[in-house]
């Protein structure tokens, strides 16, 4: 393992903080700014939220603003970016424009080279009625991933995941069980989901896989009335909230210890005590008896 900001396994991370707006370019000089100023400050990998670069609530003009990965401006100026800083790089998601016409919910980790490590294709699309006027389908324009990834880093691997999928936690136990170390999460969670279970369901992730969660997040007013939750997470194996970014647009900083992972599964073995088992649905065996 390469070392972290102390010569051990742990490392230094920011979470990037924002207020998307819907287009690319004062989204991606922010970003890389924001960048810079958080390798000045000692962290060695940052992470971005869901929908970095642009936040576009109409579909139709989400779909005609996104661009193929080969033609999408952010990912040369924030591959560039980490390469001048010196750092690992989440792009916690960019609308990547696909073949037939559907988009790609995209999250890139990027290394210190600048180099892109992995893609990961968000798996589940946000289709939901909150409350009257509050009303998202996601797959409507995006194209549903189909398989996790796990990649490398200098401290551990990582799972890849986005938003939406926090709600699905099969997901973070096969990556758990796979062999993830870190668990990451960019999201754009809305006002509304985001105070009801935002704290709980991250806090709930790591604890049921013994990960590092690192959850960077959308806050603010967008346009059409879009509203982000924020508060920005970084949580520990055991479900202590290492840094908790508030509301406002700022980097939030944490110190992973990866040894804690280790010694959270030690103490809770879960991930190797799970069993098989059937359901007895005693229902459909009380109705055939009537």
């Amino acid at each position: 393992m390469a070392s972290g900001t102390d010569g051990g396994r742990r490392v230094k991370v920011a979470c990037l903080q924002v207020t998307a707006g819907r287009e690319f370019d004062p989204n991606i000089r922010k970003l890389c700014r924001m960048i810079r100023t958080c390798a000045e400050e000692g962290a060695k990998f940052v992470l971005t939220p869901e929908n970095a670069t642009m936040i576009e609530p109409v579909a139709a003009a989400a779909v005609r603003k996104a661009k193929t990965e080969e033609d999408h401006p952010a990912l040369p100026a924030l591959t560039e970016a980490a390469r001048k800083a010196g750092v690992w790089l989440l792009i916690g998601s960019l609308s990547i424009r696909l073949p037939g016409g559907k988009l790609a919910n995209r999250s890139f980790l990027v290394d210190d080279d600048g180099a892109v490590v992995a893609r990961y294709d968000k798996l589940h699309c946000f289709d939901v009625n909150l409350r009257e006027g509050e009303r998202y389908r996601e797959s409507d324009t995006i194209q549903a991933g189909s398989e996790a990834v796990l990649a490398p880093s200098p401290w551990g691997r990582i799972g890849m995941t986005v938003c939406y999928d926090l709600r699905f936690p099969g997901l973070y136990r096969t990556l758990a069980q796979a062999g993830a170390d870190i668990l990451t999460i960019p999201s754009a969670f809305t006002r509304t989901t985001g105070k009801a279970h935002w704290h709980t369901l991250l806090r709930a992730r790591a604890i049921e896989t013994g990960c590092f969660v690192i959850a960077p997040a959308q806050w603010g007013d967008h346009a059409e009335g879009r509203k982000t939750y924020g508060h920005s997470l970084i949580v520990d194996p055991w479900g202590e909230t290492v840094a908790d970014g508030g509301e406002g647009e700022s980097p939030v900083f944490g110190t992973l210890d990866l040894d804690l992972v280790e010694k959270s599964r030690r103490r809770i073995p879960s991930l190797h005590s799970e069993r098989a088992f059937t359901v007895n649905d005693l229902t459909v065996r009380r109705d055939a008896a009537e």
